[in-house]
Parts: structure tokens; sequence; C-alpha cells
């Protein structure tokens, strides 16, 4: 039987995973429709409220998957992890409560208005409740990113008896790590959902929907996009500086680096091995990671071996990479796009199925930075306070694999029935504007050869 650690890691792992595909999106959606509801309301031109009226719906089913599949992850604080509450629960239960009651309340009360109450309430009333549902997901990301720097970072608290305490809130809510991670979960967001509505916009171009809506919803997606990446690289340097002061074991794992070096390569490509504690068939840059860790060419960076604890490190180097290679080519095809788009010329074919093959790289990315987060703080839980071996729980790992194998075949298919929904309304939208072509030129007079609508497209 596999030991009850590493299931309870893989079923987390699965938990999270499906987990932030969804927050990933929203957090930024909701500043996108935003956006989209002011235009309309300075402009009263319909094709923005129509593709409010499209997003919006959008945004309401992933934020229901969010909230579901973040109730289940959120249980097993209690039935696989006891000890992490048993030990941080004193810091970590009041972060959380906090999201709840600052920013799950004004998502799920205003979503309401958002969806529902578009002809009952004023339009500034309307446009008021976008505002603060956009506010609500940037403020459910501060708390959560808050109390996940602070379990690498953590400040502001005592021991007492094997117990954290909190004793500086201020340094416990932004500690170390906290700016520079918030700053790059709300990027990541903004390019996830900035790739989503330009390739569904994509699709809807490719299907034959020529109106102003998809192209000007893509417009708007890739010109965020093009101007979010350089942003987010800035951003990342920051970070990465940071993670090199607080945890340079993760840093050694992220590159590699077995042996402490000055005038580090950078390895573009490698096949680490954790016994013989070396890299097969590497490719490298001289000198290029200790120029970007130090910002010097000959800037002195510590190796793997150093450290007595430190992460494993081939996922942590192979996440880190896929991190990198997905956000090069976001940074490619939006400014690729941002070009055509900018100077009012037809997307070429070649970049209309880019975009729609790019339309959940956003999910990639973030997956990828999130596992090089998470596993490279690996062996501990808290830093430097609490390991993952010392929280889990002690049910048989029977029990734990069959929950893992039961949320495993529930999440596989929540998340295809999520992205066949997705492309399904895409596709009825195009369905919908042909259908009242054809009815404007029914109106005057022209009348089709032949339908291409049957009775069971109509009512899908």
């Amino acid at each position: 039987m596999v030991d009850v650690l590493l299931l309870s890691r893989m079923q987390f792992a699965a938990n999270i995973s499906f987990h932030i595909l969804f927050p990933s999106i929203t957090i930024a959606l909701g500043w996108f429709l935003f956006y989209f509801k002011l235009r309309f309301n300075l402009s009263g031109h319909p094709v923005w409220m129509r593709i409010y009226r499209f997003w919006v719906k959008v945004f309401a089913l992933t934020f229901a998957l969010g909230v579901v599949s973040g109730i289940t992850m959120s249980f097993q604080f209690g039935t696989n992890w006891p000890g992490f509450m048993a030990t941080v629960g004193n810091i970590a239960g009041p972060l959380l409560g906090y999201e709840v009651l600052t920013a799950f309340f004004l998502e799920a009360t205003f979503l309401g208005i958002m969806l529902f109450g578009i002809n009952r309430v004023p339009p500034w009333v309307h446009t008021l409740a976008t505002l603060i549902v956009a506010v609500g997901t940037t403020l459910s990301a501060f708390w959560i990113i808050s109390l996940n720097s602070w379990m690498h970072t953590p400040a502001g608290f005592e021991m007492i008896d094997g117990v954290a305490h909190a004793v500086d809130w201020w340094a416990i809510i932004f500690n170390p790590s906290m700016p520079y991670r918030l700053l790059h979960v709300l990027l990541a967001s903004g390019l996830t959902a900035a790739f989503l509505i330009a390739g569904i916009s994509a699709y809807r171009i490719s299907r034959g929907d020529d109106k102003k809506a998809p192209k000007l919803s893509l417009k708007s997606a890739v010109i965020v996009a093009a101007i979010l990446i350089p942003i987010q690289i800035l951003v990342g340097d920051q970070h990465g500086l940071n993670t090199l002061e607080h945890q340079p074991q993760k840093v050694a794992a992220m590159e590699a680096a077995w042996e402490t070096q000055e005038g580090l390569p950078l390895v573009l490509f490698a096949v680490p091995d954790a016994k013989q504690k070396t890299n097969h068939f590497e490719v490298a840059i001289p000198n290029g990671a200790s120029l970007i860790l130090t910002h010097e060419l000959h800037g002195k960076v510590k190796g793997i071996n150093e450290f007595e604890e430190h992460p494993p490190v081939a996922p942590v180097f192979y996440a880190f990479r896929v991190m990198l290679a997905t956000g090069g080519l976001m940074l490619l095809i939006s400014w690729f796009a941002s070009f055509s788009v900018l100077r009012n010329k037809p997307l070429p074919k070649v970049l209309v199925k880019a975009l729609i093959w790019m339309t959940f790289s956003g999910w990639l990315a973030t997956i990828a930075g999130w596992y090089v987060t998470e596993i490279g703080r690996q062996p501990y839980l808290v830093s430097g306070i609490l390991t993952t071996a010392d929280a889990v729980t002690d049910i048989p790992s029977g029990n734990v694999l069959f929950s893992f194998i039961g949320y495993l075949v529930v999440y596989a298919l929540l998340l295809v029935a999520y992205i066949k929904t997705i492309f399904r309304m895409a596709r009825n939208s195009v369905l919908i504007e042909e259908i009242k072509l054809e009815e404007r030129n029914a109106q005057k007079g022209f009348v089709p050869l032949t339908s291409q609508h049957t009775d069971s497209e109509v009512s899908v």
C-alpha cells in the first residue's frame, strides 16, 4: 500500500491544481467585465453590452466551480492535514476567515445583481455591483496569498508549546514574500483571463462570426496581454531575488545547481539526477543564471549540496521551465496579435488558430508556477516550523486512496464539462447572431434560399 503521506500530498495536489484553475480566471475576469460595462456606459454602444452579457455567464460558471472545489479543498485541512491547524491554526484560521468575510460574501452577493439585476436596478447600481465583485475577487486573492506567503516566509509570530501564536498581524499579513507573490499571481490571472477571452473570441471568428463583439473583445484581450507580460517579467525577476534571499534551496532546485558556483550557467535543458547529484544532457548558457539571479555576471549562487534539507530537484526544475516556455509563447503571440489589431488588420489565420490553441495556456503557466512554489517549499509545510510529515493524518492509507480516486474522477468530468460548455456557449453565440441576421434580412425582404439552422440546432 502506498504511504499515507505520499497519497495525501497527491490528493491535495490534485485538489489545489483543479481549484486554482478557476480563481486564476475570475480574479481578472471581474475587472474585464467592469471595463466592458464602463465602455457601454460611456459609449452607449450595444456591442459592449453583448460582450458583457456573454462573459458574465462565463464568470458565473467559473465562480461556481471555484467555490465547490474550494470547499472540498479546505476540508482536507482537517481530514488529511490535522497537524497544520493544530500548529498554525491561530494564524491560518483568521486569515481564511477574513477571506470569507471580506471577499467571498462580496462576490457571491453582488454577482446576483450582475446576473439578474441588469434590468431591475439603475445602471449605476449594476455598474457598482460589477466593481464590487471585481474588488471582491482581488481581496480574496489578497488574503489567500497572504496566508500562502506566510507559509513560505513566516513572520510576526512566536511558538509556545509547539503552537504558533500571532504577535504582529501586520508582519504576518505583509510577510517578506507576500508583495511579490501577490503581484505575480494577480498578473498571472490577468494573462489567464486575457488569453481565455482572446481564444474564445478567435474561436467565434473562426466559426464565421463577423460581428464586432468577438473582434472588440479579442482586441481588448490581446492588448492587455501584450502589456501585462513585460510587467510580469519584471515582477518575476524581483520575486526571484526575494526567493533567493529567503529560500535559496528552492532557487538551487529551479536551476538544478548542485554545486555552489560563481558565474552559474543558465541551464536551458537537462535531466537532473538526484542520486548522482548531477545533470545529464545539459544545455546551458555560461554565467546566465548568475546574471539573472544576482544581476552580476560572476555572482555567487549556492548549490543544492549546501543544504541538508531541500526540495526534490526534477519536478521543480521542469515545472519552472514549463512556466517560462509558456510565458515566452504568450509574449510572442500577444505581441504579433496586438500589432495586427492595432493596425485594424484582420488577424492572419495562423494567429487565429494560435490564439484558439492558447485559450487555456494561462492554466498551464499558473499550475507550473504553483508547483514550483509549493514543491519548492518541501519538506516543509510551513517553512522552518512544520514539515509535511509532521502534519499528515494517521488514518489508513486505503481511505485516502479511495477519496483520491474519487476526486480525480469527479474533477476530470467537471473539467471536461466546463471546457465543452464554454465552447458550446461560443458556438451558440455565433448561431444566435446568424439567426438575428436572417431575421433582419427577412424583414427587409431578403429571404435565404436555404436555412442553415435545423430545429435541433436552434434549441441548443
